[in-house]
């Protein structure tokens, strides 16, 4: 089989991303909280976006990951990067193929919100913070240690589970399940993070 250029592993990388953002995000801003006509609550809640974006990522991994590696995440490309599993002159491009690909995510989210009367951007797109921008009120020390303990198990997990002692064929369901549970951690803390182009995809926009 002939080796992805790097056009192709560039473009992997952004359509994971801004399918990572408009999967996850996407289910945030629209269906997390959602209420019929006549009142009844029909959203899917925190369970709902943790298993969206464990979904987007299990998915993503398994439709690019033979291309880029599947990291969709800056964190994660680094972390490769230390571990010797992607070459170091790569990092700038693949950072900024997934800043890329989450802003369009975000930029797609937004136009589709916008088409409902008095949406409002701001504290509606999902971006993540502290204090008053947290959906539980958590501080900024709380919510850095949170990220800072979560992004490094993931990082763990994504390089145990592609390891060439690993089973072969179950890395992308151990990573999707990984960051489905970091959400259901961490939600209520920074509406998640864990990745620096999710939180500037939508950052921008709110």
């Amino acid at each position: 089989m002939q080796r992805p250029t790097m056009f192709h592993r560039l473009s992997a990388e952004a359509i994971g991303t801004f399918w990572l953002v408009l999967g996850g995000c996407g289910s945030a801003v629209f269906a997390a909280g959602f209420m019929s006509g006549d009142g009844v609550h029909l959203g899917i809640g925190f369970l709902g976006v943790a298993l969206a974006f464990g979904l987007t990522v299990l998915t993503g991994v398994y439709a690019f990951g033979v291309i880029s590696g599947g990291h969709f995440n800056p964190a994660v490309t680094l972390g490769a990067a230390v571990a010797g599993r992607v070459e170091w002159k790569v990092l700038p491009a693949y950072w900024c193929a997934q800043v890329v690909g989450g802003l369009i995510g975000g930029a797609v989210i937004y136009l589709i919100a916008s088409g409902k009367p008095g949406f409002e951007a701001t504290g509606h797109m999902a971006a993540n913070g502290f204090g008053a921008h947290s959906p539980g009120g958590y501080s900024l020390a709380a919510v850095l240690i949170t990220e800072i303990v979560l992004t490094a198990v993931f990082l763990l997990v994504i390089l145990g589970a592609t390891d060439d002692r690993a089973p072969k064929g179950f890395a992308g369901l151990a990573i999707g399940l990984t960051l489905t549970l970091i959400h259901l951690i961490s939600i209520p803390i920074s509406n998640t993070s864990v990745n620096p182009a999710r939180s500037t995809a939508v950052a921008f926009f709110n």
